[in-house]
């Protein structure tokens, strides 16, 4: 044992302490050596976020370059329904992540794009994964919202762009305001665009990317906010707990507590006041989440804006506009630009370092939204859908047309006012402008416009007819027309035989001079006759037949003496009178022209005819001598050879002012024959191959006075014309009172449908074409001229859009010539063939004569045919 004792006491008993020292001298060094190289773990640290972020920035872009882009064209009655909406952001939501499993986070988002470059007031687009293509093309929306595969944007380098990114401001867990759907929450958007100006290079675009929210990222955010509301709750606490002691502190102190305490004898023994500190209240999770506490239909957004344009200042200017227009959607949370304002710099996304990441994500379609940006789908209503009904759209140049003085493609229509107070002429194409109907109460300015379209057209190398009953056209477009280029297409047919020598063109209905068919004419001046005076198969069966067998025999006479180039002994109108009653000119003329007459014509002369009573004539004969009795229709209608040929005015471009004279019955049947007259020369151009038929335009001033005379010839035109190349342009001021027939194809067939003031009623049948939209109280309030109207652009319609009326005055000003205006007025008589009404008046009463002999010099050798009426009928 001794000798074991040494041994046991020289051993060193192991210390507890020494691990836990080595431990703790280990640490020490290593937290020495990580203060002296901590660079060396920031530069691993940073190299291998570099080589991660380059491996993700890779694989973005090659996912990004198989995405696709989708345009949607509203309907012009598009008009969603908020669930219709919300399924459409569904579908964006899903369509996110149809991508590949290798792609990152950022590449899975859908965007929409909506753009203002000048070509549409705001174009809507939707890009996104190639996968998502087949969902996204078929839409809630139905037919009214048609899906267009859309091609990559190239956009020209503009001198001045600005950027900006917005962020979620205010309370985050609070959704945005609210936005109804009436008026459209895209209309402060479409109004921060509608004065663009592409010829100055203004562009601006929004792009919103949606990505599907991660779990992970939700809960994390969930965890922060929780958080971050607990913490404000203890903080809340604590500063309830310090205002309560400081309240009790103050009351202790107070001169009124001590005179208490003295008067009580508790001086010094009743101790200080008890203070229960305030517990921190439960923090209610769904309060604290707010929008965030369902995981359905959460999504991240980012939004992106850009402007652009090659004038300083204005794309500057416009993003100012734009976001504007976004604090429309703030409440409590709203959108604002992200970034700081130092004096007048803001560091943001057009500065360094945010500009690089901002362009990147721009030209590649990356999502990398704010932390804040956490939306539901219902707060995006407003972004999720094209523009609808709703939306008031602003007319753009291509919209549009600019109207430009002397294009021969411009129709002249009026003066549209930008938003921006700017004023323009504002024109359709000629080609696409087909039928024009113009409504509006007397003095509102529909004539001034036709007038400021056809001087237009005019000027531009276009042919027209203005038919005016009232003559007061022709002296105000008369400066304006009065140009050398124009003189010689210039025609004046006046038949208001105004001063004291009165000079009147002349026409023959019945000539063949001009290579008309002889059945064509007797058709065409039959149905005049039947539709001035009314008459039909039931009303006036016999009268017709008449009436249609005696202009065949004329037209036979006539086509005789052309081919014979006697041109000048053709017959007239007014021979029908002796064709009926004078035997010796009736057997004279059927025996010229018996080999001219099919043989059932010839039957009826000489079997029906000799049986018909003399009062049988009466009501053929009646009307014409009406025309007989004025002696400017009977020196207008009674020469041989007319120099009137609205066929030849058309294929030259003519320039024809007619002016019939009157509303009276002999002035409707004058009407009724130049209108059925116009619609044989036009059905006669289908010999002229479609190509080389050149478009002309007659204009119909009073189209109550000329329809009372020929409604069903009107009707015609508006159903007809347009195969040939003509287009009408009518103006009234009632449309109701227009025949049902001439009503229905106006409105039906209208290219351009407007109308200025006017009382409710009238304007009623043209605002329900609008669909009420304005109404008749909008319309009628009009001032003069000005005009709602819908045109037609490029295969779609247009408006109703408010225009103002061209006042020549000021429209052409330049253009006015008054010290030609006498000379222009003789040109256009001269070409009309004009001479005084007393030697065409003698012409006319000497033809009979002219008639007679020609028929004695050509009647056959056969006996001539004699017509014996019965016993009874003498």
């Amino acid at each position: 044992m001794d000798s074991a004792a040494p041994y046991l006491t020289g051993q060193a008993a192991p210390s507890p302490s020494g691990p836990v020292l080595g431990l703790l001298t280990g640490t020490v060094h290593t937290i020495g050596w990580l203060v002296t190289y901590w660079w060396v773990l920031a530069l691993a640290a940073v190299i291998v976020w570099a080589a991660c972020e380059a491996v993700v920035r890779r694989l973005a872009r090659k996912a990004s370059a198989e995405r696709m882009a989708l345009e949607l064209l509203p309907s012009r009655h598009f008009d969603p329904s908020l669930e219709e909406i919300f399924r459409r952001g569904v579908q964006l939501a899903r369509a996110s992540t149809s991508m590949p499993w290798w792609a990152p986070r950022r590449a899975k988002s859908v965007q929409i794009r909506l753009r203002a470059d000048g070509s549409s007031p705001l174009r809507y687009r939707i890009e996104g994964p190639a996968g998502g293509e087949r969902l996204l093309s078929i839409t809630p929306f139905g037919p009214n919202v048609t899906v267009n595969r859309a091609r990559p944007i190239l956009d020209k380098p503009r001198r001045h762009v600005v950027r900006a990114e917005f962020i979620l401001r205010g309370t985050p867990t609070s959704p945005l305001r609210e936005v109804p759907l009436d008026p459209d929450p895209l209309q402060p958007l479409i109004d921060a665009v509608c004065d663009l100006r592409p010829e100055l290079g203004d562009l601006a675009e929004l792009r919103l990317d949606i990505q599907r929210s991660p779990k992970w990222a939700l809960r994390a955010r969930r965890l922060q906010l929780m958080s971050a509301a607990r913490r404000s709750e203890r903080r809340e606490a604590q500063r309830a707990a310090r205002e309560a002691r400081h309240d009790a502190t103050g009351v202790e102190d107070s001169l009124t507590w001590q005179l208490q305490q003295l008067v009580t004898g508790k001086q010094g023994g009743g101790g200080r006041r008890l203070v229960v500190p305030a517990l921190p209240r439960r923090v209610d999770r769904d309060e604290a989440l707010g929008k965030l506490a369902e995981d359905d239909h959460l999504a991240r957004v980012q939004l992106l804006v850009m402007c652009a344009s090659n004038t300083e200042g204005r794309a500057e200017a416009r993003l100012a506009q734009l976001q504007a227009a976004l604090d429309v959607f703030g409440g409590r949370s709203r959108w604002a630009m992200r970034g700081w304002r130092l004096g007048p710099w803001r560091l943001g996304a057009d500065r360094w370092p945010s500009r690089r990441g901002f362009e990147r994500r721009w030209r590649l379609g990356h999502c990398q939204p704010p932390r804040p940006n956490w939306v539901r789908l219902e707060e995006l209503t407003g972004l999720l859908k094209p523009p609808t009904v709703h939306c008031r759209l602003p007319l753009l140049a291509g919209d549009l047309p600019t109207f430009a003085f002397g294009d021969p493609e411009l129709l002249l229509q009026g003066i549209y006012r930008g938003p921006d107070g700017r004023r323009r002429l504002v024109a359709t194409y000629a080609a696409e402008t087909l039928f024009e109907v113009g409504v509006g109460k007397a003095g509102g300015g529909k004539t001034e416009r036709a007038l400021a379209q056809a001087i237009g057209w005019a000027h531009a190398g276009g042919g027209l007819m203005f038919v005016d009953p009232h003559r007061d056209s022709w002296p105000r477009a008369l400066p304006f027309l009065a140009h050398d280029h124009l003189m010689e297409r210039i025609a004046l047919i006046d038949l208001n035989a105004n001063g004291h020598h009165p000079q009147v063109s002349s026409w023959n209905p019945l000539g063949m001079h001009h290579g008309q068919r002889a059945h064509e004419v007797v058709e065409a001046v039959t149905d005049a006759y039947a539709s001035a005076l009314g008459w039909d198969d039931a009303s006036a069966p016999r009268a017709l037949t008449i009436l249609t067998a005696s202009l065949a025999v004329l037209a036979a006479v006539n086509e005789a003496a052309c081919q014979a180039g006697q041109s000048e002994d053709q017959a007239t109108i007014f021979h029908v009178r002796a064709l009926l009653t004078d035997p010796s000119f009736r057997s004279a003329a059927l025996a010229a022209v018996e080999g001219r007459l099919d043989h059932e014509t010839r039957s009826w002369w000489q079997t029906v005819f000799p049986t018909l009573p003399p009062d049988a004539f009466a009501v053929i004969l009646n009307p014409i001598a009406r025309l007989a009795a004025n002696p400017v229709t009977r020196a207008f209608l009674g020469q041989p050879a007319g120099v009137y040929n609205i066929r030849a005015a058309m294929d030259h471009r003519m320039i024809v002012w007619v002016c019939p004279g009157g509303n009276g019955p002999t002035d409707r049947l004058i009407t009724a024959l130049l209108a059925r007259d116009l619609l044989r020369a036009v059905r006669s151009r289908r010999d002229t191959p479609e190509n080389q038929r050149v478009p002309f335009r007659p204009y119909f001033d009073e189209l109550i006075t000329l329809t009372g005379a020929a409604p069903e010839t009107i009707a015609a035109m508006f159903e007809d014309f347009r195969k040939y190349k003509v287009h009408v342009h009518g103006m009234t001021q009632l449309l109701g009172r227009l025949p049902q027939p001439v009503r229905l194809s106006l409105v039906q067939n209208a290219s351009t449908l407007a109308s200025t003031a006017g009382s409710q009623s009238a304007i009623a049948p043209i605002t329900a074409e609008w669909g009420e939209q304005p109404g008749p109280a909008v319309v009628a309030a009009l001032d003069r001229f000005e005009h709602y109207m819908s045109l037609t652009v490029g295969g779609r319609r247009v408006g109703p859009v408010k225009i103002s009326g061209p006042h020549l005055d000021d429209v052409f000003a330049h253009h006015a010539r008054p010290h030609q205006a006498a000379e222009l007025e003789q040109f256009a008589l001269a070409t009309a063939g004009t001479a005084p009404l007393q030697d065409l008046t003698v012409r006319a009463a000497d033809q009979l004569d002219r008639v007679n002999g020609f028929l004695a010099r050509h009647t056959t050798a056969t006996p001539a045919v004699r017509l014996h009426k019965p016993k009874g009928y003498q």
